[in-house]
């Protein structure tokens, strides 16, 4: 008859486990990621800024819960890039954005062209760009957030957007992005 140890086996199972675990997550994180950024679980967001080149893919929320370090993370990285400002960005906005992401069952990154925006270059933009900028945009207060997804039709991301009927979607597709943001329902 061979003598173990109890504590030989309570780190075998403990080891065992915490691998379980981890095998387990990562395989939740790594194939349902459309459907948890749904469903609540670990919401994640992977961005590509095309004005400063920066790239961003972390979790943001779990559960109900916002991470306070990703929201500290994506504000910088969704800044004024005019100015180098950074604003508060509304965490809604990422889970809106996941939603139609999930609803177009694609998980590409979020190509930004425009997140916060300071109200000085909201005031310069609105004078210079011929009517394009709302004086109260939500941009301002970081609930808005111009974008596209590479490999999808704008007109299938506008449409997308405006069916789940959660906040405000405007088209532009001359400029190349559709408009979202978590205000009122709206859409031009």
């Amino acid at each position: 008859m061979m003598f173990t140890s109890p504590q030989l086996h309570r780190r075998q199972f403990l080891r065992t486990s915490s691998s379980l675990l981890a095998a387990g997550a990562m395989f939740t994180i790594g194939t349902n990621t459309a459907r948890a950024n749904i469903a609540g679980g670990v919401r994640q967001i992977s961005l590509d800024n095309l004005h400063t080149n920066e790239k961003i893919t972390l979790a943001y929320a779990n559960g109900d819960t916002y991470i306070p370090a990703a929201m500290h993370r994506l504000n910088r990285f969704l800044r004024d890039h005019y100015s180098g400002t950074v604003g508060k960005m509304d965490p809604t906005l990422f889970d809106l954005i996941n939603k139609v992401r999930g609803s177009l069952n694609t998980n590409v990154a979020i190509e930004v062209i425009s997140g916060y925006r300071d109200p000085h270059t909201n005031e310069r933009l609105r004078k210079t760009r011929g009517g394009g900028v709302a004086k109260r945009s939500l941009h301002m207060v970081g609930q808005a957030m111009d974008l596209r997804l590479k490999g999808v039709p704008l007109d299938e991301l506008r449409d997308a957007a405006k069916e789940l009927a959660l906040g405000g979607v405007g088209y532009y597709p001359k400029d190349g992005f559709v408009h979202m943001d978590t205000g009122r329902v709206r859409s031009w």
